[in-house]
């Protein structure tokens, strides 16, 4: 997969100017991850979007940097299930930029409708997109993020993690390779609620692993964020109404944008490594086991399942096993 890199302007001046703030933003070009993009930007960091969709996502960049007056905005080529795709990204950006100051895994996948697909590497697509891809990306920009004098790591939640409240609710690892249950009914809303618990307690892990390094990671909560129309246009028309609902209850994916700016970026969580957060900006707690069903809707509890050791060891070995072609462990 070719790898192409945008408006890499004067860049011997940024190598040499370390002063300079560095954020990697997946799924930069709409949503959450657009208007996040726009906040960095206004706020004069160098901003790289990691983006699957080129041509889509060349237009946002130009806006960006209009709208900010901010011409430190790079695009660069990322397809978050494709591990080969993540190793060229991560390779461009140690060679192009000094640094890794914040790292935002943003991206996701979540079509409905769908039918159950395997990535290139041969892993359930939403698992790929939203576990697999992200756990390589960080460690394969370890040591970048290490040079940083306050790196962080963000990774997008969701509030869709509330059915694992329910004792009956646990993840799927049978069916990751292909179905290969006569038991598996397969639904892309599962397989994202899955993915999330998944990668909420990569969250946790990743904070202990990195403690030493001086790597802060943490995890946002989000509760919905109206979606553009070019996003409803992907859902089938039953999904798509239904979305277009929900769509009125959400606020603008600046609300959460700013999120991502003040836990990455702020006095307030310098120190704060391995927190749920919510959109209080609230550290959430671990729910007992008989957790009510009005504290699964709240904002204070997320599900005890999250911090069963076993499983998040299940969790953290399968995404070693996976990406052991890429990464040279020690």
């Amino acid at each position: 997969m070719a790898s192409h890199i945008y408006s890499l302007i004067n860049i011997k001046k940024i190598i040499m100017d370390n002063s300079n703030r560095f954020v990697i933003i997946t799924g930069a070009n709409s949503g959450i991850g657009k208007e996040a993009a726009i906040r960095f930007a206004m706020e004069g960091y160098s901003v790289i979007m990691g983006c699957r969709n080129l041509e889509k996502s060349k237009p946002v960049q130009d806006e960006i940097i209009t709208i900010s007056k901010n011409e430190n905005i790079y695009l660069i080529e990322v397809d978050m299930a494709s591990f080969s795709s993540i190793k060229i990204f991560c390779e461009n950006v140690k060679t192009g930029f000094p640094k890794l100051d914040i790292l935002i895994h943003n991206a996701a996948y979540f079509n409905h409708g769908e039918k159950y697909m395997l990535s290139e590497d041969n892993i359930e697509i939403t698992f790929a997109t939203n576990v697999a891809g992200p756990f390589l990306m960080t460690h394969l920009l370890l040591e970048h993020l290490q040079k940083s004098d306050d790196a962080r790591i963000l990774n997008a939640s969701s509030n869709i993690i509330r059915h694992f409240f329910s004792p009956k609710s646990a993840l799927d690892f049978e069916n990751l390779r292909g179905v290969t249950s006569s038991k598996y009914k397969h639904s892309v809303y599962t397989n994202y609620r899955n993915s999330k618990m998944a990668f909420l307690m990569l969250t946790f892990r990743m904070a202990e692993e990195f403690k030493e390094l001086g790597i802060k990671v943490n995890s946002l909560q989000i509760n919905g964020a109206k979606m553009s129309k070019d996003t409803l246009k992907k859902f089938k028309p039953i999904w798509r109404l239904i979305a277009s609902i929900q769509n009125l209850l959400f606020p603008a994916p600046s609300f959460m944008a700013s999120h991502y700016f003040d836990i990455t970026t702020s006095d307030k969580f310098k120190d704060v490594s391995g927190q749920q957060i919510n959109h209080k900006l609230e550290a959430m707690e671990a729910g007992p086991e008989n957790t009510s069903t009005k504290d699964a809707w709240g904002d204070k509890f997320y599900p005890n399942y999250a911090s069963k050791k076993d499983v998040t060891d299940k969790v953290w070995n399968l995404c070693r096993e996976w990406t052991g072609d890429f990464l040279v462990y020690n």
